[in-house]
C-alpha cells in the first residue's frame, strides 16, 4: 500500500480497484477552496463535479474529437498494459477512470498524463505549456457496492452534465454503445 499527500492525501494499492479524477489546468477559477472544516472529501469532490459539469470556466479542450481521441487512446493504453479499466469517461475539462492497478498509481499517472500531454500539446501547438492540473482526485474502493456505484456514476456523467440523453450516445466513455445498466458482471475482489 502506497501513501502520499500533496495537498489532498492519496492512498493506493495494486490490485486494489480506485476512482481517479484528472482535470485540464485552469477549469477551476483559481484559488477555488472548498473548506475542509465544512466538507468531507466526498462532498467536496461532488461541489467540485458540479462545477466541471457547468464548463463555465477554463479550457474545454476534451470536446475537440481529435483531443479526446488521443486521450481515450492513452487510457486504453494504459488499461491494455498497467491496469484493468473498468470505467472511464472523458468529459469536456476532466477524465474519470475506475481502474485496478497492476503498478505503482503515481507512476501509472504520472506516465498516461504526461504521454496525452505531450500528445494534445502537439495537436494544439502549444508544447510546454500545463495540459492537465498536477494533482488529482482519487478514492480507494473499499466495497462491491462501492465499486458498482462509481462505475454508474462515471458512465452516466455525460448524461448528468447535458452531454447527451443517454450513456450509450456518448463517443468517449466505456458506456459508448452498451446499455449502462449492465455494467461489469463482477466487480473484482474489494
Amino acid at each position: 500500500m502506497d501513501f502520499s499527500e500533496r495537498r489532498l492525501p492519496h492512498l493506493y494499492a495494486i490490485g486494489q480497484p480506485i476512482f481517479v479524477t484528472f482535470r485540464l489546468h485552469g477549469s477551476l477559477p483559481a484559488g477555488r477552496e472548498f473548506p475542509k472544516e465544512s466538507m468531507t472529501s466526498g462532498e467536496a469532490f461532488v461541489a467540485m463535479d458540479r462545477l466541471l459539469d457547468t464548463a463555465r470556466y477554463g479550457p474545454v479542450y476534451l470536446k475537440q474529437p481529435r483531443v479526446a481521441e488521443l486521450v481515450r487512446s492513452s487510457v486504453r493504453h494504459c488499461g491494455q498494459a498497467d491496469c484493468d479499466l473498468h470505467a472511464w469517461v472523458i468529459m469536456p475539462n476532466r477524465v474519470h477512470l475506475l481502474f485496478t492497478p497492476h503498478t505503482n498509481v503515481s507512476s501509472l499517472l504520472c506516465s498516461l498524463k504526461g504521454f496525452s500531454a505531450r500528445q494534445v500539446n502537439k495537436l494544439l501547438g502549444s508544447s510546454g505549456q500545463p495540459f492537465w492540473q498536477n494533482e488529482s482526485y482519487d478514492r480507494l474502493v473499499r466495497t462491491a457496492e462501492e465499486f458498482r456505484s462509481i462505475e454508474k456514476y462515471i458512465v452516466n456523467n455525460p448524461v448528468k452534465a447535458g452531454l447527451v440523453a443517454s450513456p450509450e450516445q456518448f463517443p468517449w466513455s466505456s458506456g459508448a454503445g452498451v446499455h449502462a445498466c449492465g455494467g461489469s458482471p463482477d466487480p473484482p475482489h474489494v
